[in-house]
């Protein structure tokens, strides 16, 4: 099994900062892609940021200049950097993996508990 463990999530003024980590630990043989994902009230989750084992990395429109995602392959670790923050990004964030974990099938994906963001006007 693999377990995701977010942190770095609160409250903050618009204008302001957080970044968000994810640690990814468990049976991982190899992890392809990291995400974050955010889910806002009577909203569906939408894809913020992902990023593949090779770097290449994608946003949202909405996050673009705003948000970096980051990732530190070494230690099975992603991270979102949020700038400039606004009340519409006020969600709870998950963060996801697909991970090879030595069990047949492939790739599997894998959530973390979500981290509650509030950005307050």
């Amino acid at each position: 099994q693999v377990q995701l463990v977010e942190s770095g999530g609160g409250l903050v003024q618009a204008g302001g900062s957080l970044r968000l980590s994810c640690v990814a630990s468990g049976s991982i043989l190899i992890i392809n892609s990291m995400a974050w994902y955010r889910q806002a009230p009577g909203k569906e989750r939408e894809l913020v940021a992902s990023t593949n084992r090779g770097g290449f990395t994608n946003y949202v429109d909405s996050v673009k200049g705003r948000f970096t995602l980051s990732r530190d392959n070494a230690k099975n670790t992603v991270y979102l950097q949020m700038d400039s923050l606004k009340p519409e990004d006020t969600a709870v964030y998950y963060c996801n993996a697909e991970v090879v974990d030595g069990r047949p099938g492939g790739f599997r994906d894998y959530w973390g508990q979500g981290t509650q963001v509030t950005v307050s006007s």
